[in-house]
């Protein structure tokens, strides 16, 4: 066996038609923080992606980090992936606002669970009266009865991030196979419509299509798809521009650093019962502005294995309606510019870290913080393959 392996091994290398360090199957935030991380460390590096260009979750968002609400692993993950945004606004020419993001507190019950909350992220959390709440976020007045400010936050614009931190990686070296699919991976290869690629490392970051390529780990990890309704707003008569992302008593229901706190138990109950047509649509109420002054407004959320192109319009009018009396606007003053269908992979757990074959490694961030934690994460798994500890 041991004479014969030289001769396999040069047999199989005639046999590709490419080979890398590292290659990466998935264009999207996840898999370009595993090329930074790999090309930061000398390493050849290839990405495979089946679209001709980005137009997945990483471009259907907010733009929003939402590094201060997070929790756990997340938070780990949340605090470096936001140092390295910072690091490629300067290296790859990013758009990028770091003033924080804000909450907004329109009950008694909502200002008790950020004061929790501060509490606990002390430094990170500076709470605001209603007067400096709605100078900040431009809510219409006497609206809020206060507020928070997010310190840690920051924002991208993710449609000009996406392709700027690709044509940086490809100016280091990265190369990129657009409209090429991956038909089987085995340790230490891949077979794609472009030919045969040898690596010694593959790193697979598609998302929620994680069970087109391993199902039994999607199934077992009950991955499926979230559907959102979002879109993109003029709003002439908004009374100042936004300061930063804006959340709201919506968006303390669904990121993990409000969860302990004692008084977002009541928040729920309130909301639930007193809006139960935006409970029945899973609302996160908030908002980015994005650098031409438009709005990004959103979203509902519901959870299958595929998702229906047939969005309700109800659901664009709810949210709508809802924004419109936030900022204390006339409905008809709202004029929507581009509707979309965001989509992300949802599960129990918050991320998916596999290593299903030698040298493979499966992942995914498992909820809608991709752009809040992706970066850190792969930079992360990265390190994890090649500085092992006790190395």
């Amino acid at each position: 066996m041991q004479a014969t392996a030289p001769v396999y091994r040069q047999r199989m290398a005639k046999d590709l038609d490419q080979t890398v360090d590292v290659a990466i199957v998935g264009a999207g935030i996840v898999g370009l923080g595993h090329a930074l991380a790999a090309v930061d460390r000398g390493l050849r590096v290839l990405v495979i992606d089946r679209g001709s260009r980005q137009t997945g979750s990483s471009v259907r968002n907010f733009g929003h980090a939402c590094i201060t609400v997070q929790s756990g692993a997340a938070q780990v993950h949340a605090d470096r992936t936001r140092q390295l945004w910072l690091r490629l606004r300067d290296e790859a020419g990013l758009w990028l606002r770091d003033g924080g993001g804000f909450v907004v507190a329109r009950h008694e019950d909502e200002l008790a669970a950020l004061g929790e909350f501060a509490a606990r992220r002390r430094g990170s959390v500076a709470l605001l009266d209603a007067d400096t709440v709605t100078a900040q976020t431009g809510v219409a007045p006497g609206l809020a009865v206060g507020g928070a400010h997010l310190l840690d936050d920051i924002q991208v614009d993710p449609r000009e991030a996406v392709a700027a931190i690709t044509a940086y990686l490809a100016s280091r070296g990265v190369e990129f196979q657009f409209s090429t699919a991956v038909r089987t991976i085995r340790s230490g290869r891949l077979h794609t419509t472009r030919g045969r690629i040898g690596a010694d490392q593959i790193v697979v970051a598609v998302n929620y299509d994680v069970d087109h390529l391993f199902p039994e780990l999607a199934a077992a990890y009950e991955v499926r798809r979230c559907g959102l309704d979002m879109m993109r707003v003029a709003m002439p008569g908004l009374a100042v521009p936004l300061a930063g992302p804006v959340l709201t008593g919506w968006s303390m229901l669904r990121y993990s650093g409000f969860a302990s706190a004692p008084s977002i138990g009541a928040v729920r109950a309130r909301l639930h019962g007193s809006q139960p047509e935006l409970a029945a649509l899973d609302v996160n109420q908030m908002y980015t502005q994005l650098p031409d002054g438009t709005v990004i407004v959103g979203d509902t959320h519901y959870r299958d294995d595929a998702v229906t192109p047939f969005q309700q319009e109800s659901a664009f009018e709810a949210l709508l309606e809802t924004t419109a009396d936030f900022f204390g606007q006339e409905r008809s003053a709202l004029q929507v510019l581009e509707r979309w269908q965001g989509v992300y992979a949802t599960a129990p757990a918050e991320f998916l870290v596999e290593e299903p074959l030698d040298g493979v490694h499966l992942v995914s961030v498992t909820t809608g913080i991709g752009m809040t934690t992706g970066l850190g994460l792969a930079d992360r798994v990265i390190s994890e393959i090649y500085e092992p500890v006790g190395a």
